[in-house]
């Protein structure tokens, strides 16, 4: 083939000439496609070409690789540095969380009702297993959220580790129960705002210093939803098991509070000694407290696989669900433990006392499945007595409020604590209920909002009177000097994180941004923390209380942070639902 390969002396040429044979030519009795014969031919025309030839080829050959194996590192230095901001920014992203410890966490979507098996532990799958969306930075207003909580948990830390309370002015802490209150309603905000330092620092304290076995008395009703609820919560989030260990520790240490006459049960329980008894002034529970506490005991049912708690507080539903004094749909405040039955009848609110029982009527469904029609048929009756009897509107701006009945008299007094029921009307209209519960909403928090603008500090009182005749100088809203108090609730945030995610409407961001300026101005100590103030009215001297409580950590600047994201997969409302302290528990899956 090659046709100087026989030749004695040929002159060297550094070129090849190649001829084709006949049988070569015409592929007969010479190539034939097979593997050796290829491989032979190959090496073939290697050894024909000059040294030089080979050489050139060989170099070519190894430049091409230190070329790739640069190309490779810088690309893969690229690509590490990226995947790094995806992941930081992803583990605030829902339905994929990003653990810090390298797993991507799914929320629990295979809930169901609670069965006699034990629920397995989530699966924790590796990030190139997951299939990330593209990560929603956090904005500016975010980022002011962000050091909000920073500043208001350097005063905890500071002052008041592991204690209930902060105590801002004074350097120092308030005990209600000795749990660390603060600490454990506001580990589920650390995970959202991704402040992965102060996470692992709370959680070290509550692997070793949490402990439940005091003899101390606890109330049923905020132990509920805010230990139980934000330990629950945290679980989730988080998918750590210590969480989900401590829950089940607290739930089984409340359920003595159940061991009633009635089954309605007490307000108090002594966790230590597995004791339960009512207030010492009366053998009465709150409507509210006795029928807000069941997300959290239905949850803990799911995940242990233990009926128990579940079973307690359906029979609280049922039971409340047959009783006469009602109202077409709202119930008194107060319900006897002996007797089971309402007392203190012919007054309704919907505000302190009253208010979560309408809340969680609509949670329950929604966490349920929407399959127990019962408490769909509560909430919508209760609902239609709210438009008949508590409905009204001021002068001059004809603000939509909800006022009081006391044995068929009128009040136009309205709590702060009933600007939850914007947000959970745009819930249920969310999840199929009447357009008309969204109109309402819409009116409601405008009026909620009107009770922060029309105030001189920017903050809201804790209770507010209308005004329902026109005066000649009067605002709508009027402030008696024992409610000018403001105790940095969270209830209007709340609907307006539930407005914006439903509507899109910038404008509720924009109200909640003033209402966060006015926080900063009125309220923010500047050794650390915030404190509520006694006169919302007096801007040069708002009389600050020096306490902070454990819900603006748990669930006001948590609903500041969710109101100025345009995520919606950051805590997916399709997927989770809140309790009345801002902690999310998992929507269960229909079987």
């Amino acid at each position: 083939m090659y046709s100087g390969a026989a030749a004695a002396g040929p002159p060297r040429r550094d070129f090849i000439s190649v001829t084709l044979g006949p049988e070569e030519a015409v592929g007969v009795g010479g190539y034939n496609n097979g593997k050796a014969w290829r491989r032979r031919s190959c090496w073939r025309k290697w050894k024909q070409l000059s040294r030089l030839q080979r050489s050139v080829i060989l170099f070519l050959f190894a430049f091409l690789a230190v070329c790739g194996i640069i190309s490779y590192t810088s690309v893969g230095e690229a690509w590490k540095s990226m995947c790094s901001v995806q992941l930081r920014i992803a583990r605030m992203r829902f339905p994929c969380i990003c653990s810090w410890r390298g797993a991507v966490i799914e929320p629990d979507q295979s809930t169901e009702p609670p069965s006699s098996k034990i629920t397995e532990p989530e699966k924790h799958l590796s990030v190139e297993a997951e299939d990330e969306k593209e990560a929603v930075p956090i904005n500016e207003r975010q980022l002011a959220v962000i050091e909000a909580f920073r500043h208001a948990w350097k005063g905890y830390k500071d002052f008041a580790w592991g204690h209930d309370e902060l105590k801002p002015l004074s350097k120092s802490y308030s005990e209600w129960f000795g749990l660390g209150l603060t600490l454990i309603d506001a580990l589920d905000t650390l995970w959202i705002l991704g402040l992965k330092e102060e996470f692992e620092e709370a959680r070290k304290w509550v692997a070793n210093d949490l402990i439940f076995d005091k003899n101390v008395d606890v109330n049923l009703f905020e132990s509920t939803i805010r230990i139980l609820g934000g330990l629950l919560s945290t679980y989730h989030l988080s998918g750590d098991s210590l969480f989900l260990e401590k829950a089940k520790d607290i739930g089984n240490r409340l359920m003595p509070a159940f061991k009633t006459p009635s089954k309605i049960p007490y307000s108090d329980v002594n966790i230590g000694r597995g004791t339960a008894h009512p207030p010492r002034w009366t053998s009465d529970s709150t409507v509210a407290e006795v029928t807000s506490i069941q997300l959290e005991f239905r949850e803990l049912s799911r995940l242990t696989g233990d009926e128990k708690f579940q079973k307690a507080v359906d029979e609280v539903m049922k039971h409340v669900h047959t009783l006469s004094g009602k109202n077409d749909g709202l119930v008194p405040m107060f319900i006897n433990t002996n007797s089971g039955q309402f007392t203190h009848l012919g007054v309704y609110t919907l505000g302190a006392r009253a208010d979560s029982y309408y809340e969680y009527l609509l949670k329950q469904w929604i966490q349920g499945g929407k399959k127990e029609n019962e408490l769909l048929e509560d909430y919508m009756r209760a609902i239609e007595g709210v438009k008949k009897h508590l409905l009204q509107r001021s002068e001059p701006k004809k603000l939509t409020f909800v006022g009081e009945l006391a044995h068929g008299h009128f009040s136009a007094k309205m709590d702060h604590l009933v600007c939850f029921l914007p947000g959970t009307l745009a819930l249920g209209a969310h999840n199929g209920l009447p357009a008309d519960h969204m109109k309402l909403a819409e009116t409601l928090i405008e009026t909620c909002y009107q009770m922060y603008a029309q105030v001189e500090t920017g903050l809201s009182p804790e209770i507010v009177h209308f005004n329902l005749h026109a005066q000649k100088g009067h605002r709508d809203v009027e402030i008696k000097p024992a409610d000018r108090h403001n105790l940095l609730r969270p209830e209007t945030v709340e609907s307006l994180f539930y407005m914006y995610r439903f509507t899109g409407d910038k404008k509720y961001q924009d109200w909640g941004w003033e209402i966060l300026q006015s926080f900063n101005r009125y309220t923010r100590v500047p050794t650390g923390g915030y404190t509520s103030i006694n006169n919302v009215q007096n801007p040069s001297n708002p009389e600050p209380r020096d306490k902070m409580e454990s819900f603006f950590l748990g669930e006001t600047l948590k609903y500041m942070f969710l109101l100025f994201s345009d995520d919606i997969d950051l805590i997916n409302l399709d997927k989770y639902i809140f309790n009345t302290e801002a902690h999310p528990l998992p929507i269960w899956v229909p079987a």
